[in-house]
């Protein structure tokens, strides 16, 4: 009987116990919280808006002067070659047509001192000189765009911080009931807008200075194309 007994209850007892090791057990999902990220965006208030956009603005224009910069950056490394056998055969058209029908900075450049030859060296490098700052420009226009983002982004961030915390506690003083898990809430709450300035004017940042870098080896590409040119155009004459 005794034997039946135990046999009979022993199941139960080892699922009961099952159930306290698993309750004991470290790491169990049991009240975990799991943070989200949309929700936790969703708390920022009103003030995420105008950095949603702002997100938006540096992503955009981001890729936009990257497609352009590196559309520009595009150069044939025969190219100048091909122009200083033109001009030494003295088939200064055919230099010409090849500038023309090659899209990139480089190429106008050469197109500008080309149609220059026979005026004075100093003439030539000054209309070179301008059409290079022409195509400088066209290549960083819209930077300005990022370079606002990284600019205004933190701020509006701290903006929307200390607005919240002027309504958590002139809800504080207004109510007089407060309790520390009330107050860390409202803290963690209108900090999400510090956090995501910050992360995107960090992002712009990277991404304006990165493109600058890119601008810079494609002048000096520039700049080395221009200075070889004019030395072609003196060679012929040494």
């Amino acid at each position: 009987m005794n034997w039946f007994f135990l046999q009979v209850t022993n199941p139960a007892t080892t699922a009961t116990a099952d159930s306290l090791q698993k309750a004991a057990t470290p790491g169990a999902p049991q009240g975990e919280h799991v943070m989200n990220v949309m929700d936790m965006l969703g708390n920022g208030g009103p003030i995420m808006i105008p950095l949603g956009l702002l997100f938006v603005l540096a992503v955009f224009f981001f890729f936009e002067r990257l497609i352009a910069i590196r559309k520009a950056s595009n150069i044939d490394p025969n190219f100048m070659y091909i122009i200083r056998d033109n001009i030494f055969s003295g088939n200064v058209s055919a230099a010409r047509s090849l500038a023309k029908n090659t899209p990139n900075p480089v190429a106008r450049i050469i197109d500008k001192g080309l149609q220059r030859i026979g005026k004075p060296i100093e003439a030539i490098e000054k209309s070179m000189e301008n059409v290079g700052k022409l195509e400088v420009y066209k290549m960083e226009r819209n930077l300005s765009i990022l370079s606002l983002v990284y600019g205004i982004a933190p701020m509006f961030g701290f903006l929307g911080t200390i607005f919240g915390m002027l309504q958590l506690f002139y809800n504080i003083n207004a109510s007089g009931e407060f309790t520390p898990a009330q107050i860390a809430g409202g803290i963690y709450t209108k900090m999400i807008t510090s956090a995501s300035g910050l992360i995107i004017g960090l992002l712009a940042y990277v991404g304006y200075n990165f493109l600058n870098a890119q601008i810079d080896k494609t002048v000096n590409r520039m700049e080395a194309a221009s200075a070889e040119f004019i030395d072609i155009l003196q060679e012929p004459t040494r």
